[in-house]
């Protein structure tokens, strides 16, 4: 209804009054309204969807860009399983990149695979101590690993540390071989021990705090001037606080067997470290809890006892000069002081004397100074420092007769060691204060000195000429025959005594002739006798040999098997 309508019907005033500037319809009808429609919008809604796509395109791609981090190039000996777009980088079975190219280096020695990292997190994977390595399956002695990899593929690990450095960032790493067997993520300590050898310990071989395993070997290397071995080793965390000064590292690997007075005792590990190797440690002193120094480096020991025992400090060397027979004297032998080892036996040379043009064995020993108790603690400061002491420790005692001489630790085995004592009456000997190293005069041990008396006595046997003492006799007794024989022309009354005479002189004879039963029974005995010398003789050189006979006999021939 229009407003003109409106006023119509208010009052009667407007009844019948066309509006002004209107024209009338025929037969005073209402004019026709003058419409205008209203304008329409130009853009329709169909064109929002377009553009919400436009904005989540421009999202992703902006979320994209902000999840993409940097390239990485690492060198690898092989590229074996690793595919462009589908091998992942992972850290702690978390992807956080993916291989985008693998190629060949210039010089063919190496393949370079090149991977894009995730945004997040790689300030840590971009540092210069980040470890990268390819997982595969794996058999080793600490177990199996990268079973997992049989359904999914290998892929690449890393290994990052536990803080961001601040330095620049690295994109070009060396991809391990072999994986490591710690990571950075793992508490513990690392501990280096040193050997002589590193036997059969390998990397993986477990570690030990009274039969607990408490961490393992993670590597292994010569020390710089070849004489030692250092072995890398990891306690794992709260255990690592047992490692103190006093704490003493020892090898548990195979099966450590020792024949003493008590008998035969037997000490092994376990299983694992009798295979693979082991070691085990504990402390002298277990009231001290301070922790050792992160640096400290400690000796690797070969059995318990060694590790146990107090320091004896740096050794020095002796040599000694045997002209006798050192079967059974063998490399480690001790060297003792009445039971007390004060050393070891570490070579065993043939030299040729110039002078004497004799043949001589030098055996070489290291003696340790603090065994030696109150003797080396009565030398001076300068004494002690010196680069050889021997001569001021042992020259003294030398002077009251210490002499050195092999004996037999063993008669069982025909083992022997070498023994330091006081000799009653020994040639006096000087020692050259400024010889290096010292020469310690030596003397013949007891079962030398008994063989050789043994061979004196058959050599005194052999020189008696029983065969000639035989055949002087024989003919002073045809001399007094034939002398007999001439005195028949005699008066009647030394007939009797004549004929008397004669058959006596003839059974003697008889006795006397080469196949009488008195020359046969003495050739017998001299035979007799010269065997018994032969037997002495072959006795001594029996024992020598196996000086185990004087307790349990000679052993019971063995016929052959038909």
């Amino acid at each position: 209804m229009s407003s003109d309508q409106h006023r119509s019907e208010a009052g009667p005033e407007g009844a019948g009054k066309p509006p002004s500037g209107t024209a009338q319809g025929p037969a005073g009808h209402a004019p026709a309204p003058n419409v205008k429609p209203r304008r329409k919008a130009g853009i329709s809604w169909i064109w929002l969807v377009p553009l919400v796509a436009v904005v989540v395109g421009l999202s992703l791609l902006v979320r994209g860009w902000m999840s993409v981090g940097p390239t990485i190039t690492i060198s690898f000996e092989s590229a074996e399983g690793l595919e462009v777009g589908q091998t992942k980088i992972r850290y702690k079975d978390v992807v956080v990149g993916v291989v985008k190219d693998i190629r060949i280096s210039q010089d063919r020695s190496t393949v370079l695979v090149k991977a894009q990292l995730n945004r997040d997190g790689s300030r840590y994977y971009t540092q210069e101590s980040a470890r990268y390595w390819v997982v595969r399956p794996r058999l080793g002695i600490s177990g199996v690993s990268g079973l997992g990899t049989l359904l999914s593929g290998a892929y690449i690990s890393v290994d990052a540390p536990k803080d961001a450095a601040s330095g620049d960032v690295v994109t070009t790493f060396k991809g391990l071989e072999i994986p490591p067997e710690i990571t950075s993520s793992r508490e513990g300590r690392r501990v280096t021990l040193l050997t002589r050898d590193l036997g059969t310990l390998d990397i993986g071989s477990p570690v030990y705090f009274r039969r607990i395993k408490v961490g393992q070997v993670i590597g292994y290397n010569l020390a710089e001037d070849g004489r030692m071995v250092s072995v890398q080793v990891f306690i794992d965390a709260p255990n690592d606080r047992f490692i103190t000064e006093d704490t003493r590292f020892w090898n548990i690997s195979g099966i450590n067997m020792s024949l003493g007075a008590s008998g035969v005792e037997v000490k092994t590990g376990s299983l694992v470290s009798v295979i693979a190797g082991g070691i085990a440690f504990a402390s002298i002193n277990p009231f001290n809890t301070a922790p050792a120094p992160e640096d400290a480096t400690f000796t690797l020991a070969d059995n318990e006892s060694e590790a146990m025992a107090e320091p004896d400090g740096p050794p020095f060397r002796i040599d000694m000069i045997f002209r006798q027979s050192v079967r059974g004297l063998k490399l480690g032998a001790p060297v003792d002081f009445r039971g007390m080892q004060l050393g070891e036996v570490y070579d065993i040379d043939l030299e040729f004397d110039e002078k004497e043009k004799r043949f001589h064995v030098l055996v070489k020993a290291h003696l340790y100074p603090l065994r030696f108790g109150g003797a080396y603690d009565r030398l001076s400061d300068e004494q002690k420092a010196a680069s050889y002491p021997a001569n001021a420790l042992l020259g003294p005692l030398v002077k009251h007769g210490l002499r050195a001489q092999i004996k037999a630790a063993n008669l069982l085995t025909g083992q022997q060691y070498i023994a330091l004592d006081f000799v009653r009456d020994a040639e006096p000997a000087e020692i050259d204060p400024q010889a290096n190293p010292m020469v310690l005069p030596t003397v013949t041990g007891s079962f030398d000195k008994l063989q050789e008396q043994l061979s004196n006595v058959v050599a005194k046997l052999d020189a008696v000429p029983f065969d000639g003492i035989g055949k002087e006799l024989h003919a002073s007794l045809a001399s007094l025959h034939r002398l007999l024989d001439g005195m028949d022309g005699l008066g009647p009354q030394l007939g009797g005594t004549l004929k008397a005479a004669r058959q006596s002189l003839q059974k003697v004879e008889r006795m006397l002739d080469d196949d009488s039963p008195m020359n046969t029974g003495l050739e017998d005995a001299l035979r007799e006798l010269g065997n018994a010398a032969k037997s002495l003789r072959a006795l001594g050189d029996y024992l020598q040999t196996h000086p185990s006979a004087l307790l349990r006999g000679r052993p019971a021939d063995v016929l052959p098997t038909p």
